[in-house]
């Protein structure tokens, strides 16, 4: 079986490389992001080792921006009020 996915970067340069077929293309990430690099001349040096697959998300997790059960990120009335109270305070010493 040829390997398909991702790997450790068996060159040591990326954390991870894509294989497809076997062969890596350019196809390389650091954490989340990715780019391309292509391999250096020649077959790895070392065994390929196999990225474990993140368990994805039913997305139950995630929040709307316009979800009513949020408090909005600017309130105008509640400004209002507390720069209202900040002036009948008076000066801060």
């Amino acid at each position: 079986m040829k390997a398909q996915g991702w790997f450790r970067d068996p060159y040591h340069i990326h954390e991870d490389r894509y294989f497809s077929d076997g062969h890596p293309p350019k196809l390389v990430r650091d954490g989340d992001a990715e780019c391309f690099d292509p391999p250096p001349p020649g077959p790895p040096d070392e065994t390929l080792v196999e990225v474990g697959r993140s368990e994805s998300s039913d997305g139950s997790d995630l929040r709307r921006a316009d979800d009513g059960g949020r408090r909005a990120a600017y309130d105008k009335k509640a400004a209002f009020w507390a720069a209202l109270d900040a002036v009948a305070q008076g000066p801060v010493n």
